[in-house]
This record gives structure tokens, sequence and C-alpha cells, in this order.
């Protein structure tokens, strides 16, 4: 249909002739409120922002010599965190002469790995940066 003819179709109904597809031959268009139309669109991006959730990253800090009670504390607060729907970055913090020896922190991710396996997923392998050793987990898909 011609557009002067698809205009006043839209002002005898008291609608408006909106262009929806501009870049299509011949242009497609459709006549509709316009004023429905952009409360509608606003609605669905709300909708889509409020369902939208966001993944915070929690840090759990460790030394190379952290006792046994220290690291079951500190292990259960990675377990709340994943469960909780977060990410948890484990990090080793070595001082000193500790920089001699990474195995010892190394051991400490690799059995967070293994007591966690069932809830956790390793997103980033245990690497050095400086003086932290750290590792990304994320929550196992139920």
């Amino acid at each position: 249909m011609t557009p002067p003819a698809a205009i006043a179709i839209a002002q005898e109904r008291g609608l408006d002739l909106v262009e929806v597809s501009p870049a299509s031959v011949p242009p497609v268009c459709r006549i509709l409120d316009y004023g429905k139309y952009l409360y509608q669109q606003k609605r669905k991006m709300h909708d889509a922002r409020k369902r939208q959730t966001r993944i915070h990253v929690k840090e759990v800090k460790f030394r190379p010599k952290t006792e046994e009670h220290d690291y079951q504390f500190k292990k259960k607060h990675i377990e709340r965190f994943l469960a909780d729907g977060d990410k948890v970055k484990a990090t080793i913090m070595f001082r000193g002469r500790e920089m001699a020896h990474p195995e010892f922190g190394r051991r400490i991710l690799e059995r967070i790995q293994e007591e966690l396996a069932e809830v956790v997923i390793v997103e980033a392998p245990p690497r050095i940066e400086g003086r932290f050793m750290s590792m990304m987990l994320g929550a196992k898909k139920k």
C-alpha cells in the first residue's frame, strides 16, 4: 500500500503509522498506538532487568601455614558463598621467605578443590601473581 494511503487509514483509526523495518525493500510499517508500544517496550526492559542476577566475587584468603581449624572455617565460608550464587576467589598470601615454597600454597588450593569437588567448578586454575597465588571457583549447575 502507498504511504499516503497507510497514513490516511492510521489517522482514521486514531493510531500511528510506525516503520518497523526500514532496511527491507519495501519498508515494513505497522499501524499501532505508538505511546502504548513505547510503554510495552519499557515494561519489557524493566522486567528483563528485574530478572537479571548479579554475580559477586567473594575472596577468601589463606596463608601457607593456615591451621586446620582456620582452614575448615574458611572452607565453610566458601561453601556458603557458592550456595548464595557468588563466585569465590581463593587466595594464598605469601610473606618473606614463604615465597621460596609455593608448593605449600598450591597444596591448600588443591585440597579445597578436592574436598569441594561435588559443588565446585574451577574456573581459573591456581596461578601466582606476585606474592599471591589464587584460583577462581564457581558453583556447579544443579
